[in-house]
Parts: C-alpha cells; sequence; structure tokens
C-alpha cells in the first residue's frame, strides 16, 4: 500500500478542485464547551468516525439527531456563529453552504488511499473512497463521510 496523501488548506491541489455547493436539510444537537476557570481549557473529541480532534472554550460540539450524544464533532466558535443558526435551545442547522468534492477524485482515482486531511481541530486520516473533501467559509477543509451527503445534503441550486 502507498504512502498516506496529507492534504492541507493551503496546499495548490485545493485551489484545482471541483468543489460542488451542497446544502445541509437536518437539525443537529449542539452544545457550546464552557468549562470553569479551574477546569481544563481544551478537550480531545472521539469522532464518530474513530479519529481525535480538539475543542477550545467556547468551541461548539455537534452531533446528529440519530446518533448518540457522545458522537459528536468540535466546530470552531467563529465557524460555528457564521455557518449555523441555533433553532431553539440545545438544536442548530447549518444555513451555509458547505462545498463537496469527492476525495477519490482529489487524490487521482485510488478509492483504498489513505488521506490525512489537516482540520482546523487536528489531523484526520481516512480512506478517501468514504469521504468527500468539504471547503468551508474560511477556506478549511475536513473530510466528509460519502453516506452523508445522500441522506443529509442537497445540491445547492
Amino acid at each position: 500500500m502507498s504512502d498516506p496523501i496529507l492534504l492541507k488548506s493551503n496546499d495548490p491541489i485545493i485551489k484545482t478542485v471541483g468543489f460542488k455547493a451542497y446544502r445541509s436539510i437536518v437539525e443537529r444537537r449542539v452544545e457550546r464547551f464552557t468549562p470553569a476557570p479551574d477546569e481544563p481549557q481544551d478537550i480531545e473529541i472521539s469522532t464518530p468516525w474513530g479519529e481525535f480532534l480538539t475543542a477550545n472554550a467556547g468551541d461548539y460540539l455537534v452531533s446528529e439527531m440519530d446518533a448518540p450524544i457522545e458522537d459528536r464533532w468540535p466546530v470552531e466558535a467563529s465557524i460555528f456563529e457564521a455557518t449555523y443558526i441555533i433553532t431553539r435551545p440545545g438544536f442548530c442547522v447549518k444555513n451555509a453552504l458547505t462545498h463537496l468534492a469527492p476525495l477519490v477524485d482529489v487524490i487521482g482515482g485510488d478509492a483504498d488511499q489513505e488521506v490525512i486531511v489537516e482540520t482546523l481541530e487536528g489531523m484526520v486520516s481516512v480512506r478517501a473512497g468514504d469521504f468527500y473533501l468539504a471547503l468551508g467559509i474560511q477556506g478549511e477543509i475536513w473530510p466528509y463521510p460519502e453516506d452523508k451527503v445522500s441522506t443529509i445534503m442537497t445540491p445547492a441550486e
């Protein structure tokens, strides 16, 4: 098997990717990470896809409605506030478009290729065939599960 491919938001290839705009069609659970002053100001979150990401004080912890509450991921506060809306206490929807491209297309066609994506919250290692590459409002990138594209996203008109 070949060595993992590392993708960073400032890699030249990111500018050449044919991202397509999608809109989320689901409500999600959300809570703000607000530790007391005498508690640790960051925590490691075990994501639903098996990686560990760091949430800092003030970040938001988001999860799908049909998933166990511990299956969550952190979203940096400024990005959450620019891209999500609180629908009612403890719940949100993403109102910004998410730009997606099949990760297989980004790396050249090998579905079994391991890809390490440098996200704002940490490094995430995924199998290319199981994920899309997402591009956010600040140029940040992250892997997006392929099965979620067809179930909770719709192409933007």
